[in-house]
């Protein structure tokens, strides 16, 4: 450091200028050689005169910058009549090549201005973007007409809808506000949204054992419901199937903890140790089964979840009535029952949708120590679980409901010891 600082500054700037656009150069000449010569109007030279230009411009007027400008107009001239005879001769639009040479000319004012960072990490974004055409066109393949349409409601809904709405409670007793409404709305939206891209785009002829973790992470129950139900069509394999519920409930267990420390990080250190007691017991359980009388041959290897859209209207009405009523009954069960009240409800509400009830407990708001309502979340976990293991067992092929059975038992013996220590 201390021989840098003796280097003239407009020498370590002349150098990187220099150097980033000989790297964009290099990279539009390896380009020259997959593609017809004719489509370039430079290599590597000229993107790095360009560079340095750019460079020279900028110092010997920094005052006015009308040098630099009017370089600027006059590669703009130069690269539009490329364009044009481009269009007029080869019939090719793409600007691609255009617009990396602005960028190019552009380097010398942002070593100088702005954080040497700032100006590294845009030249690599322009090389990688460069390089990933290929990928892209087959990446917009696979979007239908409506993915676009999806995408506009996930950025609705997070970025346009929650800055706006108020924070201020509607009812007097309640700490129940339109802000952690649409909050709570957004968190299970977005871990909804990005199961559902991973399944779709990335996964998207996947498993049956990456079907039933994507699943999870998105609803374990709703999974284990319809894996339990496919499970009958099975030929060969069947243990895939029950390990592919348990670790639905695996998913369960990751995404309720990234729920906890999004609302309340104070509850997430709480119960942090037993939830990677969970996550781990359940892995090794699902592990377990899945080499369990583990066949060679396998037949039933194709996704058994559909990719539905998780960003429906409907969707987000109902979790939203869910919070609402379920903020009002543990306000009052709390108020009438007291602790014994919200255990019970605890468990009732393992039975139905257990995500409104728990962001709603994580958010606060309620006179109970920080303890009740960690035991109160396990409680809801455990009759989660036991209503998944009833789903599996009725509804799965027979040869799987053993290690059903067995492997929730170890899930739901390992929770019950840890809501019964706390």
């Amino acid at each position: 450091m201390e021989i840098l600082q003796h280097i003239p500054v407009n020498l370590i700037n002349f150098v990187l200028v220099t150097l980033l656009s000989l790297i964009i150069g290099l990279e539009q000449s390896r380009l020259l050689h997959v593609k017809d010569d004719r489509k370039l109007f430079g290599t590597d030279r000229t993107f790095t005169f360009i560079g340095i230009l750019g460079f020279v411009l900028y110092i010997i007027q920094p005052e006015t910058l009308y040098l630099y400008m009017g370089g600027g107009l006059v590669l703009s001239v130069m690269l539009g009549l490329y364009y044009h005879n481009k269009l007029k001769n080869l019939n090719k639009y793409g600007m691609t090549t255009i617009m990396i040479a602005l960028l190019t000319y552009c380097i010398a004012p942002l070593i100088i201005t702005q954080p040497k960072w700032l100006a590294i990490l845009i030249i690599v974004t322009v090389l990688i973007f460069t390089e990933m055409k290929e990928r892209f066109n087959l990446l917009s393949q696979k979007f239908d007409s409506d993915e676009f349409i999806t995408l506009g409601k996930f950025l609705v809904i997070a970025g346009v809808v929650l800055p706006v709405v108020p924070n201020e409670p509607f009812v007097p007793y309640l700490s129940l506000t339109p802000y952690k409404i649409w909050l709570a709305v957004v968190v299970i939206s977005s871990i909804s949204y990005i199961s559902y891209l991973l399944k779709k785009f990335i996964f998207k002829d996947s498993g049956i054992i990456i079907s039933g973790i994507l699943g999870g992470l998105y609803s374990s129950t709703a999974t284990t419901f319809i894996i339990a139900r496919k499970s009958k069509e099975a030929t060969a394999n069947e243990y895939r199937y029950a390990a592919a519920i348990v670790f639905a409930t695996v998913m369960m267990y990751l995404r309720i903890l990234i729920i906890m420390f999004i609302f309340n990080p104070e509850l997430g250190y709480k119960l942090l140790p037993a939830f990677l007691t969970m996550i781990l017991v359940s892995t090794l359980t699902g592990i377990g089964i899945f080499f369990f009388r583990k066949k060679t041959e396998s037949t039933d290897v194709n996704k058994t979840t559909d990719d539905k859209n998780p960003l429906e209207f409907k969707v987000a009405i109902i979790f939203t009535l869910l919070y609402i009523v379920f903020t009002i009954i543990t306000y009052y069960t709390i108020a009438y029952f007291g602790v014994k009240g919200l255990n019970l409800l605890s468990f009732i509400v393992g039975t139905t949708d257990i995500d409104p009830f728990l962001i709603n407990l994580f958010q606060g708001g309620f006179s109970v120590s920080i303890n009740v309502i960690a035991i109160a979340t396990l409680q809801s976990i455990i009759s989660n679980n036991i209503l998944k293991t009833i789903y599996a067992v009725v509804l799965s092929n027979k040869k799987i409901i053993k290690p059903i059975i067995i492997g929730f038992a170890i899930i739901i013996i390992t929770n019950t010891i840890f809501a019964i220590l706390l």
